[in-house]
């Protein structure tokens, strides 16, 4: 691909407009889910109660998914990222005003931050089903392969920049500041969508009842070998693989870095994701994509098993750099598949399934990480789902050929 290729989507004020409104979002999501990880942890000892943080976000997430796919088919894509944004800012001054009652010593018990949560995967979940959609709406067909690139490249940079943000200002001065600069970006956020000009609502071929517009994005799924295939996949690697929600009890009690270096160790993958998203936005896998995916997962799986058996601060950094380094072939693979094979009029319904399969696999690994701990012990369980994601990996290669054979640059075509 030329540069003028590569930088073309860059030129598209919108969608410039739409990378830094996510950008700021994502660093303070980011900078929210260090701090509260580490409140939590340190409030109660109990890696269940790190599991218990996803399982609060993904169970409202989820629920609300399918009807968000069929606002988001039905009304300003860009309306409802505007809402879901202000919501989530409202969330993070919520986490400032509760760390500052814990500052003056008032009595903190931890189910207000699960409150918190539960209302953040509200919106999250209607997030999860306008934001792809949206950008789908913002560049034309021939540079989704380039605009998946940029936009995985801003969240993983972003990704990196919140832990290590979160994790130095709770080190310098507790959690106020650092949910303050979180509170500063979703406002940020806010701003960036706004100034993202409205899209025409994509008009709908046939008449439907609400029932059927909430099963079409999982019909179309399931009747799509090659999107079925890439969901399934990401599914259960980021179900089994996530040593995420883990990394508190690794910062505190393996490796005994502290909350500093709880965030370096969050921002590590987000590193190696970031590099290997530029560098793909530059030679995207058009030829293989399929097998570049399929390669990816494997290899997520092998460095989430040498992390797990890691006892040394810098080799673990690298095994989850690396981690990151496989996952962003796959985000990106997976992301240009569902902008390629999904027609407009249902990319909100689509996209919320993918929120189903993938969005909501992050925070119920989080909790399958946090039961498994609980009952295996911490090193045990992140092994036991690195085998699990090569497992897949290999009965996903066999059943999926379409999936070995993908090939972007015909798709492009058409």
């Amino acid at each position: 691909m030329s540069k003028s290729d590569t930088y073309t989507v860059l030129r598209i004020s919108d969608f410039r407009n739409f990378l830094l409104g996510r950008f700021f979002g994502v660093v303070g999501t980011q900078i929210q889910a260090v701090i509260v990880g580490w409140q939590i942890y340190e409030l109660t000892s109990d890696p269940l109660s790190l599991g218990l943080i996803g399982l609060a976000e993904v169970i409202p997430a989820t629920f609300v998914a399918l009807f968000a796919g069929h606002l988001a088919d039905k009304i300003s894509r860009r309306t409802i990222v505007l809402y879901t944004f202000f919501m989530l800012f409202l969330c993070s001054l919520s986490l400032l005003i509760l760390s500052l009652g814990q500052l003056q010593n008032l009595e903190h018990p931890t189910y207000p931050f699960y409150i918190i949560i539960f209302i953040s995967g509200i919106a999250r979940g209607f997030l999860g089903a306008s934001m792809s959609s949206l950008m789908a709406q913002l560049v034309p067909r021939e540079l989704y392969h380039s605009s998946s690139a940029w936009n995985s490249s801003g969240w993983q940079i972003a990704s990196v920049s919140g832990p290590f943000l979160g994790g130095l200002l709770y080190h310098i001065n507790g959690p106020v500041l650092a949910y303050t600069l979180d509170v500063g970006l979703m406002f940020l956020a806010v701003l960036f969508f706004f100034y993202v000009k409205p899209k025409p609502i994509p008009e709908k071929k046939n008449s439907e009842s609400l029932l059927e517009s909430l099963s079409v994005g999982f019909k179309f799924v399931f009747k799509n070998n090659i999107v079925l295939s890439a969901l399934s996949l990401d599914m259960f690697a980021v179900l089994f693989g996530g040593a995420v929600a883990l990394l508190p009890i690794f910062a505190s009690d393996i490796l005994m870095v502290g909350p500093e270096g709880l965030g370096i160790l969050r921002a590590a993958p987000s590193v190696g994701a970031a590099v290997m998203a530029l560098f793909l936005a530059h030679f995207p896998p058009r030829e293989n994509a399929g097998k570049s995916l399929l390669f990816s997962v494997f290899g997520f799986g092998i460095t989430i098993i040498c992390f797990a058996n890691s006892t040394n601060f810098y080799l673990s950094l690298f095994f989850l750099f690396l981690s990151g380094v496989f996952d962003s072939v796959s985000v990106i693979v997976r992301s240009t598949i569902i902008q390629l094979f999904t027609p407009d009029e249902m990319r909100g319904r689509v996209a919320a399934v993918n929120s189903i399969f993938i969005g909501s696999s992050n925070e119920l690994g989080a909790f399958e990480s946090g039961i498994s701990a609980k009952f295996m012990g911490t090193i045990p369980s992140v092994v036991f789902g690195g085998c699990m994601t090569l497992l897949v990996v290999s009965i996903t290669s066999y059943f999926s050929p379409h999936l070995r054979k993908l090939n972007f640059s015909e798709q492009t075509k058409k």
